[in-house]
């Protein structure tokens, strides 16, 4: 049996926004509408705390707090997996602690940031967790967050520790996804395929395993892209798909960067105009300017979604 079949993660999984008040406090009750919303949505899983989850500027006690709030309100009803990026394998753990204790599937972790950590130190961070931890591991490769693209031999490396069961491509570098999923995809799962022409192209030729996208805003549009493929609606994806691509164009460098404010912003301004509870941005970043509100809510208007 190999490692992936440890893991029933599939699909669109989302690294979900959360939401803080006009004081930038986290806010709860907006939090559980919006868990609400997303699984009625028919997401595929979540992602909770990740980078579009504004990891860096919550505390600890607040990453537990929201496992707890997520955990409570939707475990077993689909796979949930919890952010637990830090800077030392100790602080990943407590944080895997909890959200083992709160219902969580699994974790997404990140090579440390900021310390640009040699091959080998990488290494031994991810034995570390894997050694300890009470939740597999999706291995969370991201360049324009961490500084650093995990090359292939590094990848095969960590793949083989036993509770790493997935790994997150989010290269820009189309290559590199290409080399990741063919070399590892038939021991753990690769999230990361595209949702236009060339995803399509390889999941009906090669199958694959999903796509953990930011934020879902586009609610079931982006979960009916994997619906309509696994049901054989080509068509159908391929028109799912392209309301995707259009978001990622108008509102995304091609190196996944935000072109008029971060992520995070981007995607709760895109939730506020639908009347969904988007929220607010935490210091250092910035919610986005009124001029680019009105851009948001154009690129939702010519999808239909407003």
């Amino acid at each position: 049996m190999t490692k992936r079949s440890r893991a029933d993660w599939q699909g669109y999984i989302p690294a979900i926004t959360t939401p803080f008040d006009a004081d930038r406090n986290l806010d709860l009750p907006a939090l559980g509408k919006l868990l609400e919303w997303l699984h009625s949505e028919g997401m595929h899983g979540l992602l909770v705390a990740g980078t579009t989850g504004e990891w860096p500027s919550m505390s600890p006690q607040e990453c537990k707090m929201l496992f707890s709030a997520a955990g409570d309100q939707l475990s077993g009803k689909l796979p949930l997996l919890a952010g637990c990026t830090a800077f030392t394998a100790d602080r990943v753990l407590e944080l895997a602690n909890h959200a083992a204790q709160s219902g969580f599937d699994g974790i997404v972790v990140t090579p440390p940031p900021y310390y640009r950590p040699l091959p080998d130190e990488i290494f031994g961070f991810y034995r570390d967790i894997s050694d300890r931890t009470p939740l597999p591991i999706c291995v969370y490769n991201w360049p324009p967050g961490t500084g650093i693209d995990m090359p292939l031999d590094l990848l095969r490396r960590i793949a083989a520790l036993d509770n790493v069961v997935a790994i997150k491509q989010s290269t820009s570098d189309l290559r590199k996804f290409l080399d990741t999923f063919f070399a590892l995809k038939d021991d753990i799962r690769i999230f990361g395929h595209t949702m236009d022409e060339h995803g399509l192209a390889l999941l009906e030729a090669r199958g694959g395993d999903g796509t953990m996208g930011a934020g879902g805003v586009l609610g079931r549009i982006h979960a009916d892209f994997y619906n309509h493929l696994w049901a054989g609606n080509i068509a159908a994806a391929r028109e799912c798909g392209a309301k995707d691509r259009m978001i990622l164009d108008a509102w995304y460098t091609p190196e996944l960067v935000g072109r008029f404010g971060s992520g995070p912003a981007i995607l709760k301004a895109a939730l506020n105009v639908q009347g969904l509870p988007g929220g607010y941005v935490r210091p250092p970043l910035l919610d986005v300017c009124a001029e680019d509100v009105e851009r948001i809510r154009e690129t939702l208007a010519s999808l239909g979604r407003i």
